[in-house]
This record gives C-alpha cells, sequence and structure tokens, in this order.
C-alpha cells in the first residue's frame, strides 16, 4: 500500500467530571466520549527520500515534532525501523484548540494508518497502548463511538451506540489551553458533580431526554466563568429548541442536542448568522457497530 486517505473525526464531552488531582500533577477524569461526523483528512504517501514530511491547509499549525501526527509518524518509524519517508498532508476542519479532540484524533488516525500502510499488524487494542503515550485523548480516538473514560482518559469501556439525534456544535472565536484550564481549576468550587453513572444508564436505554438532563461538564467553572460567551451560546441554543447544552472538554467549543431536525436547522442558521461564534457545525453521533 503506497498511499492511504483518512477521517480523523472530533468528539464531544457529553459528561465530564474531575475525581481528584494526583501527587504528579495529572487529574484523574470521568467522563463520557461522542464520536461526531465532523473530521479532518489525513493523507499519507510513501516516499523513497528518507524523513517525515508534514503539510498543512492552516499556516498556523506546526508540520515538524511539535504536531501530534509528526510524533506518531515518527514513534512507529523508530520502534520498526521503516527506513522509507512518508509524505503527510493535513486538512484541518475539526475547530482549533477547542475542545474537540482534533490534534489527538489526527495522532490516532496517524498510528492506524502507520499500521495499515506498513502492515505491521498491530491490533487496537496494542494502538491504543502506544496513543496514551502522544496524549491522554488519541486512546479514545482509535477505539471512536460511545465510551465511558477515565483514570487520566486512558481506561476506556465501550458503550451502547449512542441514539439518533442532531448535535449542533459552536465554537467562539476564542482558544482554551487544556493545561491552563486545568492549572486553574479549584476542586473546592465544583459543586454539582455529573452523574456519569446515570448517563451511560440513559444511553443504555436509548433514552435521548434523560441523557440531555444529565450532561454537566465541570471545566465550565474555570473556562465559562472567563468567557461569558460560553453561557450566552449555551442560552441561544436551548432558546431554540436545544435538549440542553454544555461545553465541551476544557473549550470553549459548545454544543447541544436537538431530536428535531427543524429546531436544530433555526438554530444552526441563527448562530450562524450572528456574532457569538466563529465556527458552527450541525451534526450527528457518529456510532460504532456492535
Amino acid at each position: 500500500m503506497e498511499q492511504l486517505r483518512l477521517k480523523a473525526m472530533a468528539k464531544v464531552n457529553l459528561g465530564l467530571d474531575v475525581v481528584r488531582k494526583r501527587e504528579d500533577g495529572y487529574h484523574e477524569v470521568k467522563m463520557i466520549m461522542q464520536t461526531l461526523y465532523l473530521y479532518d483528512q489525513l493523507f499519507l504517501k510513501k516516499s523513497r527520500k528518507p524523513g517525515i514530511r508534514l503539510y498543512t491547509n492552516l499556516p498556523f499549525i506546526p508540520a515538524n515534532e511539535n504536531n501530534l501526527v509528526y510524533k506518531a509518524v515518527k514513534m512507529i518509524i523508530d520502534e520498526f525501523q521503516i527506513e522509507e519517508g512518508i509524505e503527510i498532508e493535513l486538512k484541518k476542519h475539526i475547530p482549533v484548540a477547542a475542545g474537540m479532540a482534533g490534534g489527538s484524533s489526527d495522532a490516532a488516525s496517524a498510528l492506524y494508518g502507520m499500521n495499515r500502510m506498513f502492515r505491521l499488524g498491530l491490533s487496537k487494542k496494542q494502538l491504543m497502548e502506544r496513543g496514551v503515550n502522544i496524549g491522554a485523548d488519541v486512546p479514545y480516538c482509535i477505539m471512536r463511538g460511545t465510551a465511558l473514560s477515565e483514570g487520566i482518559g486512558e481506561l476506556l469501556t465501550p458503550l451502547s451506540p449512542f441514539p439518533s439525534c442532531y448535535i449542533l456544535i459552536a465554537k467562539p472565536g476564542i482558544n482554551i489551553s487544556t493545561k491552563y484550564v486545568y492549572e486553574n481549576l479549584d476542586m473546592n468550587a465544583i459543586i454539582i458533580h455529573p452523574d456519569i453513572e446515570g448517563m451511560a444508564k440513559a444511553i443504555e436505554e436509548g433514552d435521548l431526554k434523560k441523557i440531555a438532563c444529565k450532561m454537566e461538564n465541570v471545566l465550565e467553572t474555570v473556562t465559562a466563568k472567563e468567557y461569558k460567551v460560553i453561557e450566552e451560546i449555551k442560552e441561544e441554543m436551548k432558546k431554540w429548541g436545544a435538549l440542553n447544552a454544555i461545553m465541551s472538554g476544557s473549550g470553549p467549543t459548545v454544543f447541544g442536542l436537538f431530536n428535531e431536525i427543524q429546531k436544530a436547522k433555526k438554530a444552526y442558521s441563527y448562530l450562524k448568522a450572528g456574532h457569538l461564534a466563529r465556527h458552527v457545525y450541525l451534526t450527528t453521533p457518529f456510532n460504532i457497530l456492535k
């Protein structure tokens, strides 16, 4: 196989709780993740010239070892002593620094692509074990679908497929560092902890309204407190018919769940025409067939 085209899909956090801060500085989390039909595109091509050459469609995206795709490819090249070179074209569509695991999903697709292109025979579990060395969200982005995530994000339990619905995504024109959010998280300021077990049960029952009622993200205590536009977008989505709306990950992206396409389209049109969000997408859940 000389070349390969891949889709690196975005995710949202349906519920996100921070359990504790460890002595090593990492935070233990408990959250439910969901893959979306919103994706970046990767084009991998073998080259006779050794080394990694990475090209992106956004000038501010690093095209060197600071890019997670580059790190993923280099990890595989070094481990398996691959002598051929690799050219990678990365087309970004997932908003950057948005709490949607765009970079992690790109890295996950790169690991998958290298495994397939060079016929390395690594299982999904083996790819996930390597992925956690690149980033906590990478193992989930390899697995995809609906999943309970624990530990620092690397302990994953597949859940029942998410019920059919429409998901409205809106990212305001600000970027947030995940590191900054966790460094400024005050565990004592978290008054409401999400009912993650209850949400998992609601997903198993396929009850969209019950799922929506249990959507909470404790990281809003940092990001939404600093940027009022997050609450404004949430309120607008609910005003236009969202069952609920919360921030995804460390933010600043907001997403809302809709059970009616017409309401979702009206909310999309309003936010697209307004000043609150720079990027607006209307999509659906991506489920892994069981």
